[in-house]
């Protein structure tokens, strides 16, 4: 009788032990998921983000070429003026 009580007792230890082995595996889950929902959120925030500044970028370097065409129209005309000058 001792023996199937000892036995009764190692194996409620051991279901015991599965079990608070398993709730610590599910927390560990629902831990790590809410780590990857967080980094997916990020991730596409982060995406969303490039393409703006993707944006900006191509902006900025279609009005520096603006710029660039307008300051070389100015100097052309400054040197047709300035050479107008020198030849009177």
């Amino acid at each position: 009788m001792t023996d199937s009580i000892d036995h009764l007792t190692k194996l409620e230890e051991k279901l015991f032990k599965a079990a608070e082995l398993f709730k610590k595996n599910q927390a560990e889950r629902r831990a790590l998921q809410q780590e990857i929902d967080k980094l997916h959120a990020e991730y596409k925030e982060r995406g969303k983000r490039a393409d703006t500044l993707e944006r900006e970028v191509q902006g900025l370097r279609r009005e520096r070429e603006e710029v660039r065409a307008r300051i070389e129209k100015l100097l052309d005309q400054i040197n047709a003026l300035t050479k107008g000058e020198t030849a009177g």
